[in-house]
């Protein structure tokens, strides 16, 4: 709008300033030459600087006040004041609205210089075109990514910056694209090429928009080179599957690794196992040697002990029943006769226990169970142990329950006796042992309860064991494996027994036998 040339408006304006101003004052009653005053304001219109515009304005409203003294003739005083104001109005009026023009103008002036700016020096490439797909306008950015000069790409379809092979269907999208026209980017999941004056492609990011001006769509594409975003993606990828590789071969010797360490892990597992079985099988043997050895003393011992004494006494006995050869001296004799016979029965007795011992030990003894009379069986036992019973002693029975029970009678019939005989060597005189059996059906209850010397609590411990005897009782007769065997054969009967016994007051043992 504002003129290269503001000194031939300037020289033009004060002109007709002038020669409105003289008009006036040579015909003062004409109100018309105030339009020359008004068309010198209104020309400065096309002069830059706002000064000029306020000069002229403020002169012509000076020319019209200094025109209201000039001779009006035919004209009266109020009519010619009116005439005069009137114009001063029009002469403020105009130039404000010259004044408000020019703002306009470089306001917006200053948005196309902001728009060519942006549009000059962006960095992204910018192309409009126009219905037909013609460029009709391109940014220098575009052009030196495409490596053209800006006026041989204007005219042209936007095709010849595309590949070839696709441009049948960007005409069909672009073509869509006039149809529905819309505000978006481009190549949602696929990749776009665009093509310089040389034929080199490179991939590209398209964001498109659009604007209607005289009937007519135009487009306007913004273009990003992409090539290097390309590359770091495509050396992104690379990575990936080259850390993907990696992490799948670390998976594997992992794998490996973690197979190879159970599998040492077993195999440590299986050496510490054999070495914990051979430690117990050698601890085992020790404790066995020791047993053993242990064994092998208190038999030296008591065999020592046990065996002497009843061969001396049958040697003692045997010599001097030669000494009384007179018929007077028969009870002398029978006497010593029962002392042999005494000392037999002992090492009778020795002799069973190592014989049942050695039996137990090699497996050869089994339980064969049957249905017997219990009470028929208890008084039976009762009766054979009346032979050894002591001066005074009594065996007291008693049973409750039913009469018949299956099991093994043998077996039991050794257990009793057993601890019958221990009851009745190890109670004095004139005492009361107690034979209780009960048998509800399901099993079988027995108990030997005697009244006497009893066991100590340090020696109830190592009772069953073999060749063990408690430190009261050393000075009677004995073998040690009485309550040894008795145990056993409780075992092979599936049964139990629990002894409690106190010193001085008796001992009771108590057997259960199941059905």
């Amino acid at each position: 709008m504002f003129t290269e040339k503001p000194l031939n408006v300037l020289l033009f304006c004060c002109i007709v300033m002038i020669t409105s101003a003289v008009l006036q004052y040579l015909n003062p009653g004409v109100s018309f030459y105030d339009s020359g005053l008004i068309i010198a304001v209104l020309l400065t219109v096309f002069l830059k600087n706002d000064r000029y515009t306020q000069v002229f304005g403020a002169l012509s409203i000076g020319l019209v006040v200094i025109s209201f003294f000039y001779d009006h003739p035919g004209m009266t005083t109020q009519h010619v004041m009116m005439q005069h104001l009137f114009s001063a109005m029009i002469m403020m009026i105009t130039t404000m609205a010259v004044l408000y023009v020019k703002k306009l103008y470089r306001s917006k002036e200053s948005d196309e210089r902001q728009v060519n700016a942006l549009f000059e020096h962006a960095t992204e490439g910018i192309i409009l075109t126009n219905s037909t797909g013609k460029i009709v306008l391109i940014n220098p950015a575009a052009a030196r990514l495409f490596e053209y000069e800006r006026d041989e790409l204007l005219g042209i379809a936007i095709e010849a910056l595309i590949p070839t092979r696709f441009h049948d269907k960007h005409v069909h999208y672009r073509q869509g694209f006039y149809k529905n026209p819309a505000n978006r980017t481009m190549g949602h999941g696929r990749d776009l090429f665009a093509k310089t004056k040389t034929g080199r492609e490179f991939p590209v990011e398209v964001s498109l928009s659009h604007y209607r001006q005289k009937n007519e769509n135009f487009v306007i594409a913004f273009l990003v080179d992409i090539t290097e975003r390309k590359k770091s993606e495509q050396e992104l990828l690379d990575q990936k599957k080259q850390l993907e590789q990696i992490t799948a071969d670390m998976r594997k010797l992992n794998t490996e690794l973690e197979s190879k360490v159970e599998e040492r892990t077993l195999i440590l597992r299986e050496a510490l196992q054999e070495l914990e079985r051979s430690q117990r099988e050698l601890n085992e043997a020790l404790n066995k040697e020791k047993e053993l050895n242990e064994i092998k003393s208190r038999f030296v011992s008591m065999a020592s002990h046990e065996f002497r004494t009843p061969l001396s006494t049958v040697l003692s006995s045997a010599a001097l029943i030669g000494r009384y050869t007179q018929s007077d001296e028969q009870d002398k004799r029978d006497r010593h006769i029962k002392r042999i016979k005494d000392s037999v029965r002992h090492l009778n007795v020795l002799l069973e226990d190592f014989l049942s011992l050695g039996k137990l030990e090699e497996g050869r003894i089994r339980s064969e169970c049957a249905p017997f009379n219990v009470r028929e069986f208890q008084a039976e036992v009762v009766d054979e142990m009346k032979a050894i019973l002591k001066e005074g002693q009594v065996i007291e029975p008693s049973f409750s329950g039913a009469d018949e029970f299956d099991t093994d009678s043998r077996l039991l019939k050794n257990i009793l006796i057993n601890l019958l005989s221990n009851a009745v060597k190890f109670s004095g005189e004139n005492t009361v042992i107690r034979l209780n059996i009960d048998n509800p059906g399901h099993c079988l209850q027995v108990a030997v309860v005697d009244q006497g010397v009893g066991i100590s609590e340090e020696d109830q411990q190592h009772l069953f064991s073999t060749f063990f005897r408690g430190k009261n009782v050393l000075n009677i007769e004995g073998t040690g494996l009485g309550l040894h065997i008795v145990k056993r054969y409780v075992e092979l009967l599936q049964g139990n027994i629990e002894l409690t016994s106190k010193l001085q007051e008796g001992t009771h043992v108590t057997i259960t036998i199941p059905q």
